[in-house]
């Protein structure tokens, strides 16, 4: 019998992380044209909110699993990207590449890193090792043809998030539908049992 992890009781935060992501890639593609000034400050903002919410799961976590400090740096990792980019708010087009870069390819090796410690705890675990190899890739991307004009950035920000946003909602969903289908199993369990 599989025992219930954090992210089976908090499928709700990643599902919250999910829709954030969506919804910010989704109003990059809507405005194009959206300027750098606010592309990053959508950027800050998302981080900060992924940060929160990643940190509320280490923290959910921490009390009576071990292993949470995966999610604690990816946490923190957010945190300080966000913080950082709402900061410094005339960074330069390269120097915003560098810090979306270098954020993805962090988050993206803690996700990984996340994926193959829970692979015997959770089902659909290779979502979020998807979700992650995706991070480095896109990470990968933006460090190696740094030359792509604020258009193209912020469509390759918007997909990626849109990407990210749509894995970790599918992922949420999957662990609901294992969290329910494991309580109502306890429960059926404990009532034979009284």
């Amino acid at each position: 019998m599989m025992v219930p992890t954090v992210l089976h009781t908090n499928w709700w935060l990643l599902a919250l992380r999910g829709l954030a992501a969506v919804i910010l890639g989704l109003l990059t593609f809507l405005q194009p044209e959206i300027t750098l000034f606010v592309l990053v400050a959508l950027f800050g903002i998302y981080c900060l909110i992924n940060g929160i919410l990643t940190l509320v799961m280490a923290y959910r976590r921490g009390r009576g699993q071990s292993r949470w400090w995966t999610l604690a740096l990816e946490g923190l990792a957010s945190l300080i990207t966000g913080g950082l980019t709402l900061a410094w708010p005339g960074i330069s087009l390269l120097g915003l590449l560098y810090v979306v870069a270098l954020w993805a390819v962090v988050t993206g090796i803690f996700q990984i890193v996340a994926a193959i410690r829970l692979r015997k705890q959770i089902t659909g675990e290779w979502l979020l090792f998807l979700g992650g190899v995706m991070s480095v890739l896109f990470g990968g991307i933006v460090v190696f043809w740094p030359g792509i004009g604020a258009l193209a950035l912020s469509w390759w920000i918007g997909a990626y998030l849109f990407a990210i946003g749509i894995t970790l909602g599918i992922l949420a969903y999957r662990l609901r539908k294992h969290s329910a289908g494991h309580s109502s199993a306890s429960s059926s369990m404990t009532s034979a049992a009284g």
